[in-house]
């Protein structure tokens, strides 16, 4: 039996109210990507074996938790993490995406003792050897900017999808935009991410130094962290296991959640047993 979805509410250092939502005991933190909030989380949960607590943050202003007011970065959004971590109560592993795996390696470094383990899935160190978004991507996201959070996401979200696959699985994405859109990040919000994302991937973080286990995950056809990214970032972590999904898209935990939930089992096992 599937234990019923809870939810806890955290306060941000500087009062924001932040959402997080899971199932049973916390076993992991996702941290969710560009514009995205719990709803990804819910699609790779049903994956998991009731024994996995899978729990999820909407990073301030997106999802259920506060708007606010200002600039982000990813410095405060790692400070962030920290105390939903602390509000669930153990030193948990951290399931980063994207942008989450920005925020998921700076918490690493900046609370290790809150940390685990690390899964970082379609991500990158930034810095150095890093290959940014790619031009036709960037260049959609900008041509989309400005209009609602529907439009934009029917545009946009295509592109990190495999190729092909939302015309391959047309009900599924259907699904999974409802599912986006029934609390929509807007577009300001969004906006400062990027900015955020931008200025991380700009001077990136050092993994050499994060010895806590790390299971890595790419798609070899990501469109918006191109796989380099994810073999950089493997190359550099001291404690690594690295596995690269052939063909597979930036969302390719989405694409194949049942293969992706059963390398994070296993990983779980390898370095929890």
């Amino acid at each position: 039996m599937i234990d019923a979805l809870q939810s806890r509410t955290t306060r941000a250092r500087d009062g924001i109210r932040l959402h997080l939502e899971g199932t049973g005991k916390p076993t992991a933190l996702m941290i969710h990507g560009l514009g995205y909030a719990s709803w990804e989380a819910s699609i790779l949960r049903r994956s998991f074996e009731d024994d996995f607590g899978l729990w999820s943050l909407d990073n301030r202003g997106t999802g259920l938790s506060d708007q606010f007011e200002g600039e982000c970065s990813i410095d405060q959004l790692a400070d962030d993490a920290a105390d939903a971590v602390g509000t669930l109560g153990a030193r948990l592993m951290v399931i980063g995406h994207s942008m989450g795996g920005y925020v998921a390696l700076t918490l690493a470094k900046r609370y290790p003792e809150l940390v685990r383990s690390l899964v970082l899935i379609s991500t990158s160190p930034g810095g150095p050897g890093s290959l940014p978004v790619p031009p036709s991507t960037r260049r959609a996201w900008m041509d989309a900017a400005g209009s609602d959070p529907a439009e934009y996401a029917r545009r946009t979200m295509p592109l990190s999808f495999q190729r092909g696959w939302t015309d391959a699985h047309p009900a599924e994405f259907e699904q999974i935009l409802s599912a986006r859109l029934a609390h929509p990040t807007p577009p300001d919000v969004w906006r400062k991410q990027f900015d955020a994302a931008e200025s991380y991937f700009a001077t990136g973080v050092d993994p050499k130094t994060i010895g806590v286990p790390a299971l890595v995950i790419h798609g070899s056809g990501d469109n918006v962290v191109p796989v380099e990214n994810g073999r950089l970032l493997a190359d550099l972590m001291p404690n690594v296991i690295y596995n690269e999904v052939e063909s597979a898209g930036h969302l390719v935990h989405l694409e194949y959640p049942q293969t992706i939930s059963q390398l994070i089992t296993s990983f779980t096992t390898q370095t929890n047993p």
